[in-house]
């Protein structure tokens, strides 16, 4: 059954202003193969921003639902169980129509939530060691994982599971991000504590796990 209809498992926030996301498409765009070969991390970004309609499809690429069938919700990304136990967080910089600010996707509704409003670059720069493509980037994308969303089935191979689940979404935006010509860098190396504390996760029951920065290549 879709987590959604469990309770308790969709955590509770305090959300400023709800923004709905563009329309995504799937039609044309360059063949999968070419994109996989061109495929690079890119660590260097200009000052230039992004629309917000290359940010809803990069959104939909990662967490997009793409069929419906009864309770169940099918998304771009595979998932253990079909439990989708990740969430995604933007930290915006830089982004046509978005302020700067700390955002949720609501996955089933394809829209953002607006949680803190600021520019949180320097923050997210220090929470992610130091490295500074996190501000120069346009937009981070934070993943967290709802840990019972997997755990009340799979135990304590959950832990496995979820990250198999943020190697699929981190890869399908890497894909995206090459097929619309913007670089995008995935960060494994950053302390927990901080991004939790700027996103206003607890680290137990949700805790960040992967990070991506988005924006123009230089």
């Amino acid at each position: 059954m879709h987590y959604l209809l469990k309770r308790g498992f969709v955590m509770e926030r305090q959300v400023l202003a709800r923004i709905a996301l563009g329309v995504p498409t799937s039609k044309g765009g360059e063949g999968v193969w070419e994109v996989m070969e061109r495929r690079r991390s890119q660590r260097v970004y200009s000052r230039e921003g992004l629309s917000f309609d290359l940010l809803s499809q990069l959104l939909w690429a990662t967490q997009g639902i793409t069929g419906r069938e009864g309770p169940y919700l099918f998304r771009t990304t595979p998932s253990a169980g079909a439990l989708y136990p990740l969430e995604t967080y933007l930290i915006v910089h830089r982004i046509e129509r978005l302020n700067p600010g700390i955002y949720l996707l609501d996955v089933p509704e394809f829209r953002l939530e607006l949680l803190r409003e600021g520019d949180f670059s320097q923050e997210i720069v220090a929470a992610a060691l130091h490295q500074s493509m996190a501000a120069a980037a346009a937009v981070v994308f934070v993943w967290t994982a709802v840990i019972k969303r997997s755990s009340w089935k799979y135990g304590e191979r959950a832990s496995r599971y979820i990250y198999l689940d943020a190697g699929h979404i981190g890869q399908n935006l890497y894909l995206a991000a090459t097929a619309l010509e913007i670089g995008c860098c995935t960060i494994g190396a950053f302390y927990d504590d901080k991004v939790n504390q700027l996103i206003g996760v607890d680290g137990r029951e949700e805790t960040a796990i992967y990070l991506a920065a988005v924006g123009k290549a230089m």
